[in-house]
């Protein structure tokens, strides 16, 4: 018996329905809007779609479907949900959005995240097994881009929450952009988010016009959340004055510093690495630099040697970056990746992993 692929499963929304809805003029700008941000971006004509049934994830499943009868017919949406079964309600509202789906002509797959789920750092996990659930789609359907439907409030939020955090310029820029890469498994796969200059609101009313559904997440009104308790807080800088057109300025002040540490840790790379068969081997200048720029660099080299998805975490990479600059000669691993320090040289390797 032949084995039925994704695209043998897929479903097409009826055009003239969708075509027809564009005669709403609210919608039709939104989806004006929405077309000008996606020809912006670099993508492939497989395209996974993230649905979460809230308004926003819903808009942009519309939106996307219309692009793609309007405008380039080769592109071939997959919707996918995550169902992180953190909630007794979260299975039935799965299914529900699978139905309204499926009432649209819309084929939608549900993903389920299985096994013990964590009592600390719930949300940033659950963030981390969404993508790995729908990286491993992309792999196993040759899909390279994901539509993400992240958009104003998610931007204000994100920057506040990563400040409290302390994070450097890299992560108060990041979130704004575009697109992002990642390398998953050997595998290229960018994200776009083409709603994140788009108003919540907008994006309601077409899920409310086209759907009449979407799902009312609780979470969003539980204070133990942090994110809840920075909606509340923003509104009030909003009230003193923080629109969004002065966010976006700070983000792009913010990304424009980034892109010069970078640039420098493209060359505090190319100028003290030498790149062999399999080992990198760092001299002494490498670590005369900033202290940023040797994090950075440092970072990019234990993720490249080591084929992780991820880079190692920040108070460890700091640690080590210490010890190499005060001990002479050392030998120690990190995030997959052998470091030895043999006096004014550090000999990176990969980890090999036990066999099991």
């Amino acid at each position: 018996m032949k084995k039925k692929s994704l695209s043998a499963k897929k479903t097409i929304p009826n055009k003239f329905d969708f075509i027809k809805i564009l005669k709403n003029r609210k919608i039709f700008e939104t989806y004006k809007e929405f077309a000008k941000e996606f020809e912006s971006l670099n993508f492939s004509n497989k395209i996974a779609v993230a649905i979460s049934g809230g308004p926003d994830s819903i808009a942009l499943s519309f939106l996307i479907s219309c692009y793609r009868f309007k405008k380039n017919p080769k592109i071939q949406p997959f919707f996918y949900l995550v169902d992180h079964g953190l909630r007794q309600e979260s299975s039935k509202e799965a299914k529900l959005v699978k139905y309204y789906f499926k009432q649209k002509k819309m084929n939608l797959k549900i993903l389920k995240w299985t096994g013990k789920k964590p009592i600390s750092n719930l949300q940033g996990l659950a963030r981390q097994i969404r993508y790995s659930l729908l990286f491993n789609q992309c792999k196993k359907y040759k899909i390279s881009t994901i539509l993400t439907a992240h958009h104003q409030d998610d931007l204000y939020e994100t920057f506040f929450s990563r400040l409290l955090r302390g994070s450097g310029t890299e992560g108060l820029a990041s979130f704004a952009e575009k697109e992002k890469k990642f390398i998953f498994r050997g595998n290229s796969i960018i994200i776009l988010r083409p709603l994140i200059r788009f108003n919540k609101e907008k994006l309601k009313y077409i899920a409310r016009k086209v759907f009449n559904f979407y799902v009312d997440d609780p979470s969003n009104e539980m204070e133990k959340f942090q994110r809840v308790r920075l909606r509340k807080l923003i509104s009030k800088f909003k009230n003193e004055g923080l629109d969004f057109n002065k966010l976006t300025l700070t983000l792009n002040n913010l990304a424009s510093s980034n892109k010069t540490i970078n640039d420098i840790v493209d060359k505090n790379i190319s100028e003290n690495v030498n790149f062999q068969k399999n080992k990198y081997l760092i001299n002494f200048l490498f670590f005369l630099y900033p202290n940023e720029i040797v994090f950075r660099s440092l970072s990019v080299l234990i993720k490249k040697i080591s084929k992780k998805d991820y880079p190692p975490r920040g108070k460890k990479l700091s640690k080590l970056i210490k010890e190499l600059k005060t001990i002479n000669q050392f030998k120690t691993t990190l995030g997959g990746t052998i470091i030895e320090k043999i006096q004014n040289s550090v000999v990176l390797t990969q980890e090999k992993t036990k066999k099991r």
